[in-house]
């Protein structure tokens, strides 16, 4: 009999899909009857890469830039591999006939399914379910009206050219901005990408405005007046005051100058005036549901949750206990035929007799459900909200036993998704405005008279401790006393996870296209489920470092910073080109433009990206560079940083900031310039990729030096001078020129891991001199003179012996016996 295979994006709705459908067996995640068989992914299973990538280890500018004449797709890691494989062997089973699309109802979901199918090569028929919710009702009424493919022809373009761009300006970036940094030898390594330099460049925006912030001073007047029932205080404010949007520091209790401020207070001293007052009543609407980019910020508030933490938490929640639905999206919202299952939800935490559960949260359920509160408000329900995913909320399985991480990050949404099914939280607002000399004073107090959905979070009314005290309209006061306070204005906070997880989801603040604003406004920098790897990442990469809660710049990000603007690769750096491609990205699901012409813009824009770094002729790059507070320690004179070194400005003192690929922060230079010594640092990475950790220091050559275990390794004896005139000749390995330096005749790529090679003649060999003159005549005529000053290390015997290139290595030929001597 003939059946459709049912492919679904994760395993959880493979099974809720089996449930929905009915009468399935199992077979761990394979479900199947008469008509179906279900299985899943577990995400993306595939990645990209280039049919004609000719880079093998080796990033140099010869290899760029690399424009694959087609991409190709291998697994992403071994768990893939192996549920590829499940896969594609229901595939290609003789009785399946046909394969329904159930993946995320989405640009990713889609891609992920057409990966899977290109692997398999299968051209057997394709039908789409497009599921938006997984109540049983939804997924039956989806499985009648299922999709033409054709229908979703131009969603999965769009998915393929999001993937593809991301891959050429990713790689293509990569290796160009590291081939300009490992120039001068060694590997520095320096990632870029559409994403994540431009949530760099935010961080490293906001550290500039604070770096630069020149404080203000200002003075705020405060006053105690007598009334009748007792004292109260206020504070002078200016009435004539309005908000200016470019102008943040101004408020309205500001002034800012002294002398008018003395006047002020001098003219209300001792004085009486008048007391007026208006109240207001208030209410507060509970918060909406979570989703991902939402708990994140809550739980790196609440908790200190790093945005990667709160993800494994919430994956653990919903893969290991079922206890959430899915955690990565991006709405806050529910399907509008979910009231009965979040009816059911909340009825089972009402009747729930678990010990997890506070008596307090079950009181609350149980108010929700008595008092009929779930109606379907467009605060909460609204499809038109929901994109491939709902909100997060808890699901009917409540967990008996939770660690403790686990179970904060459950409450926090347990209480949120209780609250938000209660009334308003009302208020009574009062402000009192006190003239004195026309001069005006306020008092304000926001009173809590009905606790609402505050109640959840055990705040009730009593909490506000005393009120202020009352008076009658129009009442005489006294001045009691009046304070001058001189305070100054502070610079914006830095950037920790939760505001820079705001700050990528609505990174249309930094756009100033309206157009290009509105689209990336829809996704904000990355996705709700690639925001915490996008910070790992570059937590990872040393571009940033955790300081507390805060999130620093390092000295690579100022590097890097530098370099994208020396070069004026501005694409790179502003959140702009995400919006650009969000805006043509939905024209080519909406068939207004052709995924043709947006790769063609892509190709042409990474073509400029890697020209600007080939191109650009002055090896220093404009920057605001320092100078250093330490004086040289060979000359005592002053040091200056360019941009790939610390040199005196006096005598050839100079020291690479990024020795073996780790670059130097500024606090660090600075001891190691007073102390000659720093370490044990690490971060360093080897010849073979592999992260080493060493103390530096200056020896008494004034070169820098590794000391592993009170050994010395230099690091910058090898410099070399890469002038024409220098060339030796053609290195026999790679072709590249070879060049001298105090020790060694070595490849240009010897000390880079980017064209590395691995040619080097040592200057002595068993203790003979080997010149220049020789060094050229080898790399040309493949053969030395006739050299006899060699000794051998084992029998310490003198011997003559021609250095010969063989095979791209050097090697000794012994001179032929004479056969005519006697």
């Amino acid at each position: 009999m003939k059946k459709q295979l049912i492919i679904a994006e994760k395993p959880s709705v493979a099974l809720d899909i089996s449930k929905s459908l009915g009468n399935f067996k199992r077979d761990v995640d394979i479900y199947e009857n008469e008509n179906y068989v279900i299985s899943s992914s577990i995400g993306h299973l595939l990645s990209l890469t280039a049919s004609n990538d000719p880079i093998k280890g080796k990033w140099n500018f010869t290899n760029l830039p690399v424009i694959p004449t087609s991409f190709e797709l291998i697994p992403t890691d071994k768990k893939s591999s192996e549920r590829l494989k499940a896969l594609i062997k229901l595939i290609k089973r003789k009785d399946i006939e046909s394969i329904i699309n159930a993946c995320d109802a989405g640009r990713e979901g889609e891609l992920i399914f057409r990966y899977i199918i290109q692997f398999s090569k299968t051209k057997k028929p394709i039908f789409r379910l497009w599921l938006q919710s997984m109540t049983k009702n939804a997924i039956c009424t989806a499985f009648n009206n299922l999709k033409n493919d054709e229908l979703l022809k131009p969603l999965e373009y769009a998915a393929r050219s999001r993937a593809e761009a991301d891959w050429l300006v990713g790689i293509n970036g990569t290796r160009a901005m590291t081939a300009f940094n490992s120039k001068e030898g060694g590997f520095f390594k320096t990632t870029v990408g559409r994403v994540q330099t431009p949530t760099l460049a935010i961080v490293n925006n906001r550290e500039n405005i604070i770096k630069n912030f020149i404080p203000k001073d200002y003075w705020e007047i405060l006053a105690t007046f007598k009334a009748k029932n007792g004292v109260y205080d206020a504070k002078w404010i200016d009435t004539k005051f309005k908000k200016d949007g470019l102008n943040t520091d101004n408020r309205e209790s500001r002034i800012w100058n002294e002398l008018e401020a003395e006047k002020i207070k001098q003219e209300c001293n001792n004085q009486s005036g008048i007391a007026n007052e208006k109240t207001k009543s208030i209410s507060q609407l509970p918060p909406s549901l979570y989703d991902l980019t939402s708990l994140q910020r809550e739980a790196n508030h609440n908790f200190g949750f790093s945005a990667k933490t709160t993800l494994s938490l919430a994956q653990a929640l919903y893969e290991k206990h079922k206890a959430i639905t899915y955690p990565r999206t991006d709405s806050r919202y529910l399907p509008e035929d979910y009231i009965q299952t979040v009816n059911d939800v909340m009825q089972s935490i009402a009747e729930n007799k678990s010990k997890l559960i506070e008596n307090h949260l079950t009181n609350c359920a149980l108010q929700i459900t008595n008092n009929k509160w779930i109606q379907p408000h467009k605060k909460i329900f609204d499809n038109k909200k929901i994109s491939d995913h709902f909100a997060i909320i808890p699901t009917l399985q409540i967990p008996n036993k939770l660690n403790d991480l686990e179970h904060k990050l459950y409450f926090l949404l347990l209480k949120r998704f209780i609250a938000i099914f209660f009334p308003p939280a009302e208020y009574m607002n009062i402000i009192r405005l006190t003239k004195v000399n026309k001069h005006t004073f306020k008092t304000e107090e926001k009173i809590l008279t009905k606790p609402g959905w505050l109640s959840v979070y055990e705040k009730n009314k009593n909490e506000n401790g005393e009120k202020l005290i009352s008076i009658q309209e129009n009442e005489n006061v006294i001045t009691q006393s009046i304070d001058l306070n001189k305070l100054y204005t502070k610079p914006p906070a830095r950037y920790n996870e939760a505001t820079l997880l705001s700050a990528m989801e609505g990174a249309g603040k930094f756009i100033n296209d309206e157009e290009l604003r509105e689209a990336i406004n829809e996704r904000g920098l990355g996705t709700p489920a690639t925001r915490a790897s996008i910070i790992e990442g570059l937590l990872t990469e040393n571009y940033l470092r955790r300081d507390g809660k805060d999130l620093i710049p390092t000295s690579k990000t100022f590097q890097l910073m530098t370099l994208l603007s020396g070069l004026e690769v501005k694409e790179l750096t502003s959140p702009e080109l995400t919006g650009e491609w969000e805006h043509k990205l939905k024209q080519i699901e909406q068939n207004k433009l052709e995924r043709s012409q947006f790769m063609s813009d892509i190709i042409n824009m990474t073509k400029n990206i890697v020209k600007k770094a080939k191109e650009y002729e002055n090896n220093n790059i404009p920057g605001d560079y320092v100078t250093l507070e330490s004086n040289c320690p060979k000359c005592n004179g002053i040091i200056k940083e360019n941009y790939r070194r610390y040199t005196c400005t006096k005598c050839d003192f100079s020291i690479s900031k990024y020795p073996s690929g780790r670059t130097f922060e500024l606090e660090e230079v600075e001891e190691l310039i007073r102390n000659k010594k720093i370490g044990p640092l690490d971060n360093f990475i080897s010849k073979n990729f592999k992260p080493f950790s060493a103390i530096l220091k200056i020896n008494e050559d004034y070169k820098l030096e590794f000391e592993f275990n009170n050994t010395s390794q230099k690091i910058e004896s090898s410099i070399i001078d890469k002038s024409e005139d220098k060339i030796l000749g053609k290195c026999p390995k790679c072709n590249l020129s070879v060049f001298e330096n105090e020790s060694s005749y070595l490849c240009e790529g010897y000390l880079s891991e980017i064209n590395h090679c691995s040619f080097k003649l040592n200057k002595k060999i068993l203790q003979q001199e080997i010149s220049k003159d020789q060094v050229i005549k080898l790399l040309s005529d493949k053969r030395t003179d006739l050299l006899d000053g060699f000794i051998s290390a084992k029998t310490r015997r003198k011997f003559k012996a021609f250095l010969i290139i063989k095979k791209d290595k050097v090697a000794f030929e012994f001179e032929k016996p004479n056969k005519n001597k006697n």
